[in-house]
């Protein structure tokens, strides 16, 4: 360890560009790490949902769910299944073992659920990671200040906001609310459907029959095969009025005499007219049925809930919402735009109380430096140290995969303090062998040395205690594994500092300083006074060594004792600044009754 601080002493240009590299690339690392309010929990759980039409819970329990369960639970690494089924729609939660690997487990239940993708009777079936209970990082609110049409607002947030959004990266679905569609309404007269022979099964036959795209094979010409499809796809009412929904028996009287052609028939025929869709049917358009109201400001809106991808940064999709909703504003002239709840806002705004408050700790843990070691050398040394160790830190942080959050923050501010006593125990050491009238460069060289085991063994000791940290499975492990690794790597940051920067730093501070003043009255007056007393009050603990011992095993059983009374929980309460009100009506309650509540 010797030879090493000689070569930081003797080469200090060496040292401090080595020192600035690390500063550089620290610095770049910084700014590319990413911000959550704690580190990204990796729940191992899969999500299969389905939507059948308006089919009632029992029979999509009894049709769909418990075959996918039954499939689900028989998967490798598969621990726990659980199901919600509702009208139309069906949500089984697949939970696995916290050490299964997601993307395997996703292909194989994937593959093992494919025959239900191929379901005539399934209108949508997804497998996903995706929560749909998960909290949105971001809910904006639309609406038109001057106008209420409900149908534009919708088309404005689904074509120019929701298209573009799901398109950014890290978002993983929007979901709209308040939204209202038209809907196209037949009317029909029973007595007029049973005139022609027709009934309303008839005409809700013949519009699906229509309404269809087939294809009709293909042919070969010159080489070249031509694919040929039927197209009858509806697209737009007016295209409804014209739909043939079945056919009439019209008697014709007797043809002219003087028609050569139809001599030999004259006398009568029957021909068979279209009915068409408008003659037994009135079409109206209106608007659909809202299943939810959403008000801005009592302004009647259209929300949307916005998802990010589960292992992507909240903050950077924020950021990248917040620059396409800017560009988005200017296609919607004349509409307003509410942001309601934003995540990435509430965690910066953690993230940078947590920064604040490390900063101000270094700042007073400087100054009480000062006040105690009376030297503005050494406080100045350690004061340029503490940034070094930190910023060497978040080069191993973002190569290992870490974000920027509450632990890892914390993790940075517990390495500090240990940083600034290795600082301390290597510059009072240099300083002594100093007053014993070697150099400034053997003192720095003999001063590190000589404590350098010390202090290894201390830094390898806190990592030790929370690197296994990292082994740990469940949420726990997921939570603290980031704060681990930060404290295991800003030790080490701080054990290079202390060995090559702090005797370099020292050399140069001091290479000037010919004579150094010894200290050799620590003893005499005021502090001999102080001295004296607590070597008195030590003697009368030695004295009282029994009563001692068995008062801390009262203090440790006492503070035991309080742990109910504390209490626990997983996380701490977080002030968000916003008040939730809910209000459920009896079932049955209309939705414009609960609106007119609201």
């Amino acid at each position: 360890m010797k030879k090493i601080v000689s070569l930081a002493v003797s080469y200090p240009v060496s040292i401090l560009m080595m020192v600035l590299a690390v500063i550089l690339l620290g610095s770049i690392s910084f700014g590319k790490l990413g911000i959550e309010l704690v580190p990204e929990l990796k729940n191992p759980t899969l999500f299969v949902e389905l939507k059948v039409g308006i089919k009632p819970p029992t029979e999509v329990e009894k049709q769909f769910v418990e075959s996918i369960e039954s499939i689900a639970i028989r998967q490798s690494g598969a621990i726990e299944v659980s199901s919600i089924s509702q009208t139309g729609y069906g949500r089984v939660t697949v939970q696995y073992d916290w050490s299964k690997d997601m993307d395997e487990a996703f292909l194989d239940l994937q593959k093992s659920l494919s025959a239900f993708s191929l379901n005539d009777e399934i209108d949508e079936f997804v497998i996903s990671q995706f929560d749909p209970n998960a909290a949105p990082i971001m809910i904006l609110g639309i609406y038109n200040p001057a106008s209420n049409d409900t149908e534009a607002l919708r088309r404005i947030a689904e074509t120019n906001f929701r298209n573009e959004f799901i398109k950014l990266p890290g978002i993983a679905e929007v979901r709209l609310s308040g939204d209202q569609e038209k809907e196209v309404v037949l009317e029909t007269d029973p007595d007029l459907l049973a005139s022609f022979g027709l009934t309303v099964n008839d005409l809700v036959t013949k519009i699906q029959s229509y309404n269809r795209s087939v294809s009709g094979g293909f042919i070969e010409e010159l080489g070249r095969k031509y694919v040929i499809k039927g197209l009858g796809i509806v697209q737009k009412p007016e295209d409804l009025e014209e739909l043939v929904v079945g056919y009439t028996t019209r008697k014709n009287a007797a043809l002219p005499a003087a028609s050569p052609v139809l001599t030999t028939n004259a006398t009568s025929s029957s021909d068979q007219v279209p009915v068409l869709l408008r003659e037994v049917a009135n079409i109206k358009i209106v608007d659909k049925e809202a299943s939810s109201i959403v008000r801005v400001n009592q302004r009647r809106s259209v929300g949307m809930s916005i998802y990010k991808e589960t292992k992507y940064n909240t903050v950077n999709a924020v950021n990248e919402l917040m620059g396409s909703l800017e560009r988005l504003k200017k296609t919607a002239p004349g509409y307003e735009f509410v942001i309601i709840q934003n995540q990435g806002r509430f965690i910066q705004g953690a993230i940078d109380e947590v920064k604040e408050s490390g900063l101000y700790g270094i700042f007073f843990a400087v100054i009480v430096l000062f006040l105690f070691l009376r030297r503005i050398g050494s406080t100045l040394i350690i004061s340029i140290v503490i940034p070094i160790s930190i910023i060497a830190t978040f080069n191993l942080m973002y190569f290992n995969g870490l974000t920027l959050n509450v632990m890892t923050l914390g993790g940075l501010a517990l390495s500090a303090g240990m940083l600034v006593d290795i600082a301390i125990v290597v510059v009072e050491n240099i300083f002594r062998k100093r007053e014993e009238g070697l150099s400034v460069k053997d003192a720095a060289i003999e001063g590190t040395s000589e404590v350098s085991g010390a202090i290894t063994a201390s830094t390898l000791t806190c990592i030790v205690v929370f690197l296994p940290i990292v082994y740990l499975q469940g949420a726990s492990g997921e939570l603290f594994k980031d704060q681990a690794w930060t404290v295991a790597f800003s030790q080490l940051a701080s054990l290079f500092v202390a060995i090559l920067v702090i005797p370099m730093l020292f050399v140069q501070f001091f290479r000037k300083d010919k004579v150094f003043q010894k200290e050799r009255k620590v003893f005499s007056g005021e502090n001999y006074v102080r001295f004296k007393a607590y070597r008195s009050a030590l003697d009368k603990v030695l004295n009282h060594k029994a009563g001692w011992i068995i008062g801390s095993f009262v203090m440790i059983l006492a503070a035991a004792l309080l742990v109910p009374v504390v209490g626990s929980e997983y996380m701490p309460q977080s002030d968000t600044r916003a008040i939730s009100v809910d209000v459920t009506l009896p079932n049955g309650t209309q939705l414009s009754r609960t609106s007119s509540t609201v």
